[in-house]
């Protein structure tokens, strides 16, 4: 059964399109990071969600809060924090009022990587949705996602 068979349903066509769409944008962000900092899609995620971090109440995320931010198992999460600490990116610490809680915060040069992959991620995505709405199947999703805010909210995570 293809994407085309009719025996498909109209939820199961949308949900194909949708599919096709995340993996055209996230190979298209990928090879550009790849290529140009050196960084995976999820490193740069990760590194943008834990840089959004704050002080005060709620302002440290929980490593849980993390994991779903980046759509990844607390697992696989934690693997990838280890290897971006590892190359200096991260830094753990104990947290100061629950020591069995552990913050993760993006260093000096993780802040640095991440300005300067920012345009390149961006730019990739702006090229990724231009390319995806010269597709009919595509173009309603793609201007779905342009409808949507701009502004994710951080109690979102």
């Amino acid at each position: 059964m293809t994407a085309t068979d009719p025996a498909l349903t109209a939820l199961a066509q949308g949900w194909c399109a949708l599919s096709l769409l995340h993996n055209k944008i996230e190979a298209r962000i990928e090879r550009a990071l790849q290529a140009e900092h050196g960084l995976s899609v999820r490193e740069y995620s990760l590194l943008d969600v834990l840089s959004r971090q704050h002080d005060g109440e709620g302002g440290h995320l929980q490593m849980r809060q993390v994991a779903d931010a980046v759509v990844l198992s607390q697992s696989a999460t934690t693997r990838l924090v280890t290897r971006l600490e590892d190359r200096g990116l991260l830094s753990r610490y104990l947290c100061p009022t629950d020591r069995r809680g552990i913050y993760t915060d993006v260093s000096p040069a993780g802040l640095e990587l991440l300005e300067r992959a920012r345009p390149t991620h961006d730019a990739a995505l702006r090229e990724a949705l231009d390319e995806a709405a010269r597709d009919p199947r595509l173009e309603p999703l793609v201007r779905a996602v342009e409808s949507l805010p701009r502004q994710v909210p951080a109690a979102s995570y």
